[in-house]
């Protein structure tokens, strides 16, 4: 259905490489996914198989695409602002195949994606659907065109639960092949038989696409366990090596020694020295070579590293929020009734619910309740960043608060070591990938020691190799976390308490992921 050659990306700004000689073949049926860090080309790789015309702009790339006559159906991240303002219905005649149809294939279609054959006569504009519908009626445009192979572009991003296990069911039984982008772990466990994992090393200066014939876990797994297995031996081959190098050493000292010391009077034992050096400079050259054959140690893009501090803690018994809201509106629209919610030290709480629900607009309320607390100290990471940070600004700029040398030296040396390239240390905040801009909330909610953490969708931009990370430090944190997501991972790890928002309020829950 599709073959990948030596697939080459660069990009044309800075030469930077997206992929070297990447190669796969994608069969009838399969499902495939696209993982990594953002920035590393996830999303530029489909577009170039769906159309190159789509990334001419900023891409070169050699090796071949062979689509083998298929027709490909993409799904891109989102939709563009004029998109947005149509109605159901404009948008879906704008898509290619979908006025052909016939009333029995559009039937089929909105079966096949759940939802009403109406919608697609509705005047609502697409802006205003909620996540789940709008995927949906994305996704029954890409159909419309009759695909033999999708290209799915982050299609878990912004959708509830619910939605998300549709999506799931989709991907499996739609009966074509599947390519796609996601960073829902669950999504890709329960999914994908095969995974291309897209790596940036050394700093961002070279590529690394792997290509595995595996489920999802089986791939996290194995490559845990060849890292393990090749670090072992390197160790051992440099405890090896650096033996006989110490043993190299002493034989050249000493024939140095005696070059030195003998006497000028002994012409036959001098030349039998300089023979003997001869050789043990060869030795050296040999252990040179062998130094190059060595087993590397295993090079991989470690996504973060966070720690919050020890002075991050509440007290068990102490009150931090205590909310009566009547009822919830966002503008003029009434959202639910009656909102009762205490919260006290050390909880973990993860607010769900349907898109459009209300969910961050209640985030929004308990935000401005906390930040301006004294006896706390609050911290809101909003799904919008620049609602929380200012992106003009570089990231150190955004981290050193007294902006002393010493100080922006630390938090330069920090962003290191959370894999923030020096590029992106001194470009504008918002030249960053949804991902490293998460991770600098991270990085300040950590280095400023809040105890009160308000989370909305904390993990939606991380890659699901960084999220176990993150999870496992959200889980060891001595705070209060306030949060809403969808992600199931986060949900059943991190969280203790589970409240479901809807019409009625809030209401606690103990769902089954």
């Amino acid at each position: 259905m599709l073959q990948i050659k030596n697939l080459s990306m660069n990009h044309t700004k800075d030469s930077h490489v997206l992929s070297e000689n990447l190669s796969f073949v994608l069969n009838e049926g399969e499902k495939a996914a696209v993982i990594g860090e953002e920035g590393n080309g996830k999303s530029t790789l489909l577009k170039l198989i769906y159309d190159p015309e789509l990334v001419e702009n900023y891409i070169e790339y050699s090796g071949e695409i062979i689509r083998g006559g298929a027709v490909f159906g993409y799904l891109a991240q989102e939709i563009s602002d004029s998109e947005k303002e149509l109605s159901v219905a404009e948008f879906c005649k704008n898509a290619k195949g979908f006025s052909e149809l016939l009333p029995y294939e559009i039937y089929d279609i909105a079966s096949q994606i759940g939802l009403e054959p109406e919608i697609f006569e509705s005047e609502r504009k697409m802006k205003t659907l909620s996540g789940g519908e709008k995927v949906k009626v994305r996704m029954a445009a890409v159909l419309a065109g009759k695909p033999d192979v999708l290209l799915l572009d982050e299609p878990s991003n912004d959708i509830d639960i619910e939605t998300l296990e549709w999506l799931e069911n989709f991907i499996n039984y739609c009966g074509l092949s599947v390519l796609f982008i996601s960073h829902d772990e669950t999504l890709l466990e329960r999914t994908a038989d095969m995974i291309i994992h897209m790596e940036q090393l050394r700093r961002k200066t070279a590529a690394r696409c792997t290509v595995a014939r595996l489920p999802y876990r089986h791939y996290v797994e194995e490559r845990l366990l060849g890292f393990e297995k090749q670090e072992q031996m390197a160790r051992s081959e440099k405890r090896d090596f650096d033996k006989k190098m110490e043993r190299f050493r002493q034989i050249y000292q000493k024939v140095d020694h005696q070059q030195e010391n003998i006497s000028r009077g002994d012409p036959h034992g001098g030349a039998l020295l300089k023979k003997k050096m001869h050789s043990v400079k060869a030795m050296g050259k040999r252990f040179e070579k062998e130094k190059e054959n060595l087993t590397q140690m295993p090079e991989s893009e470690d996504a973060i590293f966070l720690r919050f501090g020890e002075n991050a803690k509440v007290p068990g018994g102490k009150r931090v929020l205590s909310l009566e809201i009547p009822e919830l509106f966002a503008g003029e629209k009434h959202l639910c009734g009656e909102i009762k919610l205490e919260i006290s030290g050390g909880e973990k709480i993860c607010i769900i619910g349907k898109n459009g629900a209300g969910k961050t607009t209640l985030l929004r309320k308990i935000a401005e309740e906390l930040l301006s607390r004294k006896d706390i100290k609050a911290a809101y990471m909003p799904q919008n960043y620049e609602e929380g940070f200012d992106l003009l600004k570089d990231p150190v700029e955004l981290l050193a608060k007294g902006g002393t040398k010493e100080e922006r030296t630390k938090i330069r040396t920090y962003l290191g070591s959370i894999k923030f390239t020096a590029d992106e240390m001194s470009h504008p905040a918002k030249e960053l990938s949804g991902g490293q801009k998460a991770k600098l909330f991270f990085a300040e909610m950590a280095l400023s020691d809040y105890n009160v953490l308000i989370l909305d969708e904390p993990t939606r931009n991380l890659s699901p190799l960084s999220n176990p990370m993150i999870r496992e430090v959200l889980k060891n944190f001595g705070g209060v976390i306030i949060s809403v997501s969808h992600d199931r991972k986060y949900i059943a790890e991190v969280c203790e308490k589970i409240l479901e928002l809807d019409e009625n309020g809030l209401k606690r829950v103990y769902p089954e992921f």
